[in-house]
């Protein structure tokens, strides 16, 4: 143990005088800490003992360690100051001597007090000063003076540039969601109107949890949303699939349609008695009367299968001749692909059969009083059209029924056609919804009270009821 604590002094018996002798080629005037009165904060690190080996011998290992390497540190500092002095120096050789001497201001010093054994280190913790900048960058324009104050505004104009700010502001949200955005205005059946946020990614469904919300009325499977055309007096129900958006979209700016928020029974009446549409043609004396068990046995097997099971429909109804106001009757029958024709001096057979119309690209529409606008045989009018056509064309086909059940089961068998198994999940969701509901109300968590709006079904039934007693939806624009 001796041994070792005769080596561990010597060897700081060098280090202690390899510090001297680079104290002394530096001619750098060592100071005591009371003398400093810089105000850079340093570290102080000191170690009193009387005996040096006694003391190294109730000392740690880890102490040690850090000891010496706090010295090799400062050994180390003083070396890089060493040079920077060196460097400054002959940058500013013709400077003034005071300005060649800051590089040494902050150069730590090292005393060795032989009469207590003690070391003490003392330094500044952190970087060395930067050299003064150079005469000619200190040659640099005065900044301009600061612009005058603005003068105060006015109440009014204090109100105006508020409104304008929000204006900005929404315009930018609006920019940066880059989702297509519209307020839609939905017209109620008490005349009053609801304004709605809908933006691009919405369909029919989202839109009308969303004023279930706000109107406070029950959720029955029958609501919907109506679309009305004014100017050739057709309408039609939003499935719930539909995108609000890319609908309205095609309206034209000066438009007068509108869009209503009511109950239509026909929208789902497939789903609650299957029997009447797909059993009524074949005069089984099923589609009277059937329990739910066998409903949801043919909703399964219409459905649900490899492919959906559109109604055999065929009838003879009036088609409206182009740019006339006349109508011829013919023999149509319902397809999967399409409606067909029977050409004159024909048979119903399928190689005779002549295409009418497809429903790829064409939506199903009510006509209202066409008997008064284009001499129809009967108010029972359907229409098919293109969505994007929003004038008189003579690309809009025009069919009248006998009655309105006939009109009745056409629509709704052109809507299995176009849409299929599309057309079931979207009940089965209302359904759902509606269910949700009922659960709520009945454990008291919400008590809905039903608006104005939710009258009886077929409150506003312009194409099913006579004529004049349909009732007249609000003539605002959306």
């Amino acid at each position: 143990m001796e041994q070792t604590s005769d080596e561990i002094d010597e060897m700081f018996s060098n280090l202690l005088g390899e510090m001297d002798m680079l104290t002394q080629s530096l001619e750098v005037e060592t100071f005591q800490l009371s003398s400093l009165k810089e105000p850079t904060k340093e570290f102080n690190f000191s170690v009193g003992f009387k005996d040096l080996n006694e003391s190294l011998s109730t000392l740690e290992d880890k102490d040690l360690d850090a000891l010496m390497a706090d010295l090799v540190a400062d050994i180390n500092e003083a070396e890089q100051k060493t040079l920077q002095a060196q460097k400054t120096a002959s940058d500013h050789q013709q400077k003034k001597p005071t300005e060649s001497s800051m590089g040494f201001e902050t150069i730590a010093s090292y005393e060795y007090k032989p009469s207590t054994h003690g070391i003490t280190t003392s330094g500044p913790v952190g970087d060395v000063l930067p050299p003064p900048p150079l005469e000619s960058e200190l040659d640099l324009p005065l900044p301009p003076p600061p612009p005058p104050a603005p003068e105060p505004l006015t109440q009014e104009q204090q109100e105006a540039q508020a409104k304008t700010d929000k204006i900005k502001l929404a315009l930018e949200k609006l920019k940066e969601a880059k989702v297509k955005k519209l307020v839609v205005k939905v017209h109620m059946n008490d005349n009053s109107t609801k304004s709605l946020m809908v933006d691009e990614r919405q369909v029919a469904r989202d839109v009308l949890d969303n004023l279930f919300e706000k109107t406070h009325c029950d959720c029955k499977v029958d609501w919907c949303l109506y679309e009305v055309y004014p100017e050739l007096q057709i309408e039609r129900f939003f499935e719930d699939h539909e995108n609000v958006v890319e609908v309205l979209s095609d309206w034209t700016r000066d438009s007068e349609n509108k869009i209503l928020f009511l109950e239509k029974s026909e929208k789902y009446a497939v789903f609650k008695n299957p029997q009447n549409f797909y059993l009524a043609n074949k005069g089984k004396n099923e589609s009277k009367e059937m329990n739910e068990k066998n409903k949801e046995a043919l909703l399964e097997e219409s459905f649900c299968g490899t492919s959906v099971i559109v109604p055999e429909l065929e009838a003879a109804l009036y088609l409206k001749e182009d740019g006339k106001k006349s109508w011829k009757r013919r023999y149509f029958l319902l397809r999967a692909s399409g409606i067909y024709y029977v050409p004159k001096g024909k048979t119903k057979t399928s190689r005779d059969l002549a295409c009418f119309i497809q429903f790829e690209n064409v939506n199903i529409y009510y006509g209202t009083q066409y008997r008064v606008k284009y001499k129809a045989p009967t108010d029972h009018c359907f229409v098919l059209k293109h969505p994007q056509i929003q004038k008189e064309s003579q690309y809009i086909k025009y069919l009248c029924c006998d009655d309105q059940w006939t009109l009745h089961q056409w629509v709704t068998g052109i809507r299995i056609a176009k849409y299929g198994k599309t057309l079931y999940d979207n009940y089965e969701r209302a359904v759902q919804r509606a269910g949700l509901a009922a659960r709520w109300t009945s454990l008291g968590i919400v008590e809905p009270a039903v608006s104005t709006g939710s009258s009886s079904t077929g409150t506003i039934t312009p194409v099913l009821s006579p004529p004049g007693q349909s009732a007249t939806p609000t003539q605002e624009k959306i």
